[in-house]
This record gives C-alpha cells, structure tokens and sequence, in this order.
C-alpha cells in the first residue's frame, strides 16, 4: 500500500496523490472533511493516483454528495483513464464529469 495523501495548493485546490482503494478511502474521506470545511468550491487534482478501484470511485462519489449537501462547488481534473472506465461501468460518469 502506498502513502496517499491530499496536497493543499491553495485556496480550495487539492492534488490526490496515491492509492483510491478499499485500504486508504476511509482515511482520505475523514481526512477530506477537516481540510474541505470552510471552503466554498474545491477543485480536487486526480493526477496523482497511481492505482483506483471501486472503493476510489465511492469515494468520488461520496465526495460529490457532501459538496451538494453543504453547498460546495466541487470539480474533479485529471480523472485518470482506471477511474474512467470503473465510472463508466458505473454509470455514474456523468456525474464526475459534471461535479457538484
């Protein structure tokens, strides 16, 4: 398992770097909630996943659905092409593409 952490750039930015997997979601999503309070839009960096499963698509999910009901605009760059094909499997891509 890889370190996987967020990056604060500054100002509601944030690059997601390492593993979106059932062993780290649940410490980026308690993580997230500290980090994300206060802000009213958050642009969140996937370029820096090295490895996505189905846990790291929830996770972008359960992202969205805080944004929504704390009123934060939320938008994800960088979707790397692991996470693109689970959120079409899904069928929730349009849901990440379009964000909170």
């Amino acid at each position: 398992m890889s370190a996987t952490r967020l990056v604060q750039q500054g100002e509601g930015r944030y690059v997601v770097q390492g593993e979106l997997s059932f062993d780290t979601v649940t410490g980026l999503l308690s993580e997230s909630h500290s980090l994300f309070a206060g802000e009213s839009s958050v642009e969140l960096d996937l370029s820096g996943v090295t490895y996505a499963d189905s846990a790291g698509l929830a996770l972008l999910v359960e992202w969205l659905r805080q944004a929504r009901l704390q009123g934060r605009q939320l938008r994800y760059q960088s979707l790397p092409a692991q996470l693109q094909s689970l959120a079409n499997v899904s069928e929730v891509t349009g849901l990440l593409n379009h964000s909170a």
